[in-house]
């Protein structure tokens, strides 16, 4: 079962007692069928009316919850034969970032995304999804091994930021991000970009510069997390919830912003309540996008990149 959130249990509550008249109905031969039927109804009004009405730190909250499925799981749902690729060629392999090649409809295509864990042990194996710069360096040579075989390039976002450390920096983490960025701008193959969980600062627009920014429901997207904002800013992090509706990061503002092209649903309750659904939807999404950009020529592809990333920020209208 997966974990519940402060904001749901509402919801567990009476999820907890249509088990328990399940229970006395089974155990003492007593038709409560009416009472459950009841009880399922409302249990559904009162999800559909929390999900409907989430503030920032609730999506926050979704978008980081732990069962939330991640890059590895989508490459299960959505691509077949994926062969995995390590390292950058300069230093060495980094586990916060996956890519290789795999089918996805049948078309080859290059995956590349950012890799968190579920739990404790993991996160550390992946130092929780943000990446060195051989993370990025890697990352790049896929993209241009894309473009040499003129493959579509999909790019999962899901991090917290690229990792900060002495030895990141040393190794050029802020030059192998921003070649990342040239790259990604000037390759002359359809790149599909996903939001899929939290993507926060350059670690998230290191592989985010995409044809298309498809962003699910309850993802985020910004240049700071809540807690760094609040830090910088007013001196406390404990305001990150005031944080997260100041700095607009949830997808509809997002997409209001001129970012992020589609919201992809979700099932209710967000992706972690039924991941291959979530998956369903996502590949849709993806195929639509990738049928639509395949049709154009890479001059085109190019120039309307370029008028993409020109036009953001442009808010006169």
């Amino acid at each position: 079962m997966a974990a519940i959130l402060e904001f749901e249990k509402p919801i567990q509550e009476l999820e907890n007692k249509i088990s328990e008249l399940r229970t006395f109905s089974k155990e003492k031969g007593i038709d409560l069928s009416n009472e459950i039927a009841i009880l399922e109804k409302r249990a559904v009004e009162v999800r559909e009316l929390i999900y409907s009405n989430l503030t920032a730190w609730q999506h926050v909250l979704i978008a980081r919850h732990p069962e939330r499925p991640n890059t590895s799981d989508y490459i299960n749902y959505l691509f077949q034969d994926f062969i995995e690729m390590h390292g950058d060629r300069y230093y060495g392999d980094d586990p916060a970032v996956i890519g290789g090649i795999g089918r996805f409809n049948g078309r080859p295509v290059t995956v590349i995304g950012q890799l968190k864990g579920k739990d404790t042990k993991e996160n550390l194996a992946r130092n929780f999804g943000m990446a060195h710069p051989e993370g990025y360096r890697k990352a790049m040579r896929l993209m241009k091994q894309a473009e040499k075989f003129n493959r579509p390039v999909v790019c999962f976002i899901d991090t917290p930021g690229a990792y900060p450390g002495i030895g990141a920096e040393e190794r050029g983490q802020f030059e192998a991000i921003a070649r990342s960025i040239l790259i990604m701008a000037t390759l002359k193959v359809p790149i599909i970009a996903v939001v899929i969980g939290e993507g926060f600062s350059g670690g998230a627009l290191g592989i985010g510069v995409g044809d298309r920014i498809l962003m699910q429901e309850h993802s985020i997207y910004s240049v700071i997390t809540p807690e760094g904002y609040a830090s910088i800013l007013w001196k406390d992090s404990t305001r990150n919830r005031e944080a997260a509706e100041t700095i607009r990061i949830v997808a509809r503002d997002i997409q209001k912003l001129g970012v992020a092209d589609k919201i992809v649903p979700e099932p209710v309750g967000g992706a972690h309540r039924d991941p291959a659904a979530a998956a369903g939807f996502l590949g849709e999404a993806i195929a639509e996008t990738m049928e639509e950009l395949l049709e154009l020529a890479p001059e085109a592809l190019l120039a309307r990149r370029y008028e993409k990333y020109r036009s953001i920020g442009n808010l006169a209208d």
